[in-house]
């Protein structure tokens, strides 16, 4: 068989014998039973300690996810300073630090700290010498008081409200035009500022 013109040659490898590269997954179900012992030994080793470490509630990402709360990577340094609880001793007591992250609401801000404050609240500290306990560590009635590995839920992403009815002045508010009239006037702030500047400063050289 011939071939014409500037055409690409064929090249077919039907020869590759698959059958030896086949690779198989039939070592799941022991894999399964090995990770779910090495959980349970792992449990067993922590003690009375939480399975989990504390992270903060974060809301997730972008205008379409941000209904949502998730945990975050750990929280402020604000939210530990509000709290009463030092960087080095939070580490200490299981609870995640990220000095990258920064509070942009107050709302988010005060929702994590009384995360904290809850957590605290709950937490009991063994001393590691009974009869020597350190500061910051439980004493007396704490250290007999019932433990639970749960962790912290995370709270509701949002208040459900009683149903009511619409008031005159909701009724007639227009959200959209609103909205639009806001941004324009902060789009159009600098220009308003440079205008006013120049009419003060052409005024103040009339009166001269």
């Amino acid at each position: 068989m011939g071939f014409r013109h500037n055409n690409v040659l064929h090249d077919n490898h039907f020869r590759k014998d698959w059958q030896s590269r086949v690779r198989t997954w039939f070592d799941q179900p022991g894999r399964k039973l090995r990770r779910r012992n090495a959980r349970k030994e792992k449990a067993a080793k922590l003690g009375v300690r939480p399975l989990t470490l504390l992270r903060p509630a974060v809301r997730a990402q972008t205008v379409r996810y941000n209904r949502k709360i998730r945990e975050g990577r750990g929280f402020t340094l604000a939210e530990l300073k509000e709290a009463g609880i030092g960087k080095k001793e939070a580490r200490g007591i299981g609870i995640v630090v990220d000095h990258r992250r920064r509070n942009l609401s107050e709302e988010g801000k005060a929702l994590n700290v009384e995360r904290l404050k809850a957590y605290k609240a709950r937490l009991i500290v063994f001393p590691r010498n009974a009869k020597k306990p350190k500061k910051g560590d439980s004493t007396g009635e704490e250290l007999s008081a019932p433990t639970t590995r749960a962790p912290l839920p995370l709270p509701s992403s949002f208040v459900r409200e009683e149903p009511r009815k619409i008031t005159e002045e909701e009724r007639e508010f227009k959200a959209y035009r609103t909205l639009r009239d806001q941004r324009a006037i902060q789009r159009n702030e600098g220009a308003r500022k440079v205008r006013e500047a120049k009419k003060a400063e052409e005024e103040a050289n009339k009166k001269k």
